[in-house]
């Protein structure tokens, strides 16, 4: 509903873009930019109001604004054809010695900045809204910042219910055909118009965003990719942190296929640590003593006939690929956990409405069988941030390989290398993020998130020069503001500059 009303918004604020599909070209890392203009921000506090009406947080004193923000298609050519990115700001009634804008970013790559920027005003602590504004860009290509759309509904449904840890050649011949069929839509659409949605560009855009608000210097706090984002950021322009938290590192330093077997072993260890705690409990387990053999049985169960749902007016039955999209969902953040056990003991009898939510939420799909470009832009952004490949063959030996070591996400991990092999754009590898010379940068890694594991965050925090390492003892996926420890050390760094000692450790 949010994203609605930002669309209706974003075609009434000012700025003028151009189609990149038709004009993008690849960028370099050229400084170079074009002179930027103030945002001129337009208030949008009653379109939002009614949507955020109910949630934790809602009541507190709070004014929107939204804008767009021109930044240059390519760097190459500041003053050539131009985008416009969207932009939310929230301020607090209760703001007062307002030292700047934090401007937030949730990852993906390919998730909503306008939307967590709405959410982040609910959810922040007093101390940051009270000093801050917070302000939420759309990265190129994302939301409802000129988005990568060439994906249909229709394949995003196959996507999302394909065989997800495929044992035949018939069932990877699929998967590798879709790969390509998705890559070929992309590439025919866009052209080399896709080398233009790089993370160099974006990081590129923030310090046009961060003058663009009246910022001298930049105050960052990013979730996962949000870290690759603002570890670019700071590597290009070291100069211009203030402050940065990077919080669900994304490891630097590990290629695609190490990535993807961390991630899968992550996810291997916190369904472990759910289904402990699912046991534990003193009302029982919904889903029995053994969660990882009912799981199992269960995605057989969808594999041979596909579960349907009570929910009114869904035609689609969940299949292996949306039961584990569900249980990937609540793996995230153990809030989820009970909702996760309920809709799995409810899809074993019959009812798979619990898990295709769950799925939904992963994927961004509607109920209208609409969704969000995330997957677009997810792809596009991933694609063109590498220059490796693997090759088909090389990706079965690893699909049977981490089938058997990590037997619930390991094939869907090794499936993933090949995304980008038939990708057609241009490519802009990342950087290698030292950021000597940027102040303070405060690196977040969570013992127990299975999306960006922990060692992701000592590279980070090893890599940049000024890095300083908090670390949770906790599960689900990125730390603040989870947990009084956390909260208080980022709280502090954000406000007065003053990091936590390098190596804290916060309890669970």
């Amino acid at each position: 509903m949010l994203a609605a009303v930002l669309m209706v918004l974003s075609a009434c604020t000012s700025g003028e873009g151009t189609d990149a599909a038709a004009t993008a070209t690849a960028t370099s890392a050229t400084p170079t930019q074009a002179p930027v203009e103030p945002v001129a921000w337009e208030d949008c506090t009653t379109q939002i109001a009614p949507i955020i009406a109910g949630r934790p947080g809602a009541d507190r004193p709070l004014t929107f604004s939204c804008g767009q923000i021109a930044v240059p298609l390519s760097y190459d050519d500041p003053t050539g054809p131009s985008l416009s990115l969207f932009a939310v700001r929230a301020v607090s009634g209760t703001q007062a010695d307002r030292i700047g804008s934090l401007v937030v970013n949730p990852g993906g790559p390919g998730l909503s900045a306008t939307d967590a920027a709405v959410q982040s005003a609910l959810t922040l602590p007093d101390a940051v809204l009270g000093r801050f504004d917070v302000v939420g860009v759309d990265p190129r290509g994302v939301g409802l910042s000129q988005p990568v759309e060439c994906i249909s509904d229709t394949t995003k449904d196959e996507l999302s219910a394909a065989e997800p840890r495929p044992t035949t050649a018939a069932q990877l011949d699929d998967a590798f055909a879709l790969a390509d069929d998705v890559a070929a839509g992309c590439a025919e659409e866009y052209g080399e118009g896709l080398g233009a949605f790089s993370t160099v560009d974006s990081a590129r855009d923030l310090d046009v965003v961060r003058e663009s608000i009246g910022d001298e210097q930049l105050t960052y706090l990013g979730y996962s990719y949000g870290t690759t984002l603002g570890s670019t950021y700071a590597e290009l322009f070291p100069e211009g942190v203030r402050a940065m938290v990077l919080d669900g590192a994304v490891d630097p330093d590990a290629d695609r296929e190490e990535a993807a077997e961390a991630q899968a072993a992550g996810f291997e260890a916190s369904f472990d640590a759910f289904a402990a705690n699912c046991v534990a409990l003193v009302s029982g387990c919904p889903v029995g003593a053994d969660p990882r053999t009912f799981l199992g049985d269960l995605l057989t169960q969808a594999g041979t006939t596909p579960i349907p749902s009570s929910r009114e007016g869904e035609t689609r039955q969940a299949t292996p690929g949306l039961v584990l999209a569900a249980v990937r969902s609540a793996l995230y953040t153990p809030a989820a956990w009970p909702q996760l056990a309920q809709s799995l003991a409810a899809a074993q009898t019959g009812d798979a409405a619990g898990v295709l939510t769950l799925a939904d939420t992963f994927t961004g799909r509607s109920e209208d069988g609409t969704y969000t470009n995330t997957i677009d832009a997810n792809l596009t952004v991933s694609c063109s941030d590498t220059e490796e490949s693997h090759a088909a063959d090389e990706v079965r030996a690893l699909v049977a390989e981490w089938n058997t070591t990590y037997p619930l996400f390991g094939a869907d991990a090794a499936l993933g290398l090949y995304t980008c092999t038939p990708w057609e754009a241009p490519r802009t590898p990342l950087p290698d993020r030292t950021a000597e010379g940027a102040a303070p940068i405060l690196v977040v890694g969570t013992q127990g998130d299975p999306v960006t594991p922990l060692p992701g965050a000592l590279d980070m925090a090893e890599d940049l020069t000024s890095g300083v390492l908090l670390t949770w003892q906790g599960s689900g996926h990125t730390a603040y503001p989870q947990t009084q420890c956390v909260t208080d050390a980022v709280n502090s760094y954000l406000v007065d500059l003053v990091a936590p000692l390098d190596g804290l450790t916060c309890p669970a």
